[in-house]
């Protein structure tokens, strides 16, 4: 059975409309996505409406939560100090993507779970009980174990961190799926996961990058000038 396995959307309908024309040529017997779909794009009411309509399977991600109960950033914010000036421009995107969003899509948001148990993986957005905290791809074997572990799958596969990667370990394989927009890892192509029995491939999708960036900037959204820069530069960019 092939699995296509796609995260982190972020409202970005140029490089999901990539992604699914992509879909169209791998063929996956099934598709699953990995949360944070609506937050921090162009089109956020548009990528959920059409998850939604195509039946997709997934788990909530931390992206997706801060939308129907935004006390969880606020709750982060206050375990991250270092984070706090960061997220509190994050905290000021909350109000116009809920108002776009309306509350039916905020429930649905929210009825999502938190883990998504296949036979070949098992996926979470971040860390099993954490949706905000997940490790990087360059930590040690060590740590993804006892990270993922209770998991007890062979192949977990996460997304968060906008940074694709396959990691073999004694008896389990960890992945991450890369995201579809806001890319880190200075590649500024979307990305997705495909499992195709033992294989394990990380797809990456030419989209209007310029295109995105440009309408990004002129939507309204506030920081939107610092989201445009993400998606120009293809990692991350700290605010003004």
């Amino acid at each position: 059975m092939r699995v296509a396995i796609v995260s982190d959307i972020h409202g970005n309908r140029r490089a999901f409309d990539a992604v699914l024309s992509d879909l169209r040529l791998v063929s996956p017997d099934m598709i699953v996505h990995g949360g944070d779909l609506a937050a921090g794009g162009t089109r956020p009411a548009e990528i959920i409406d059409q998850i939604v309509e195509l039946g997709w399977p997934g788990v909530r991600g931390n992206a997706d939560e801060m939308l129907w109960d935004p006390q969880r950033l606020a709750d982060y914010a206050a375990t991250a100090p270092k984070l706090a000036p960061i997220l509190s421009r994050v905290a000021e995107t909350i109000p116009p993507t809920r108002a776009i969003l309306g509350e039916e899509r905020l429930r649905w948001l929210e009825s999502l779970s938190a883990v998504h148990r296949h036979e070949r993986f098992t996926l979470v957005h971040a860390s099993p009980h954490d949706l905000w905290r997940a490790p990087a791809p360059n930590v040690s074997d060590e740590e993804l174990q006892s990270t993922y572990a209770l998991l007890s799958a062979q192949v977990v596969v996460y997304g968060h961190i906008h940074c694709s990667y396959i990691r073999r370990l004694q008896g389990m394989t960890v992945v991450n799926t890369g995201s579809v927009s806001q890319s880190y890892d200075g590649d500024r192509r979307a990305s997705y996961l495909v499992v195709d029995g033992e294989n394990l491939t990380i797809r990456r999708v030419e989209y209007d990058v310029e295109a995105e960036a440009s309408e990004l900037l002129h939507c309204g959204l506030p920081h939107a000038g610092w989201l445009s820069r993400i998606l120009l530069a293809g990692k991350y960019c700290p605010p003004d």
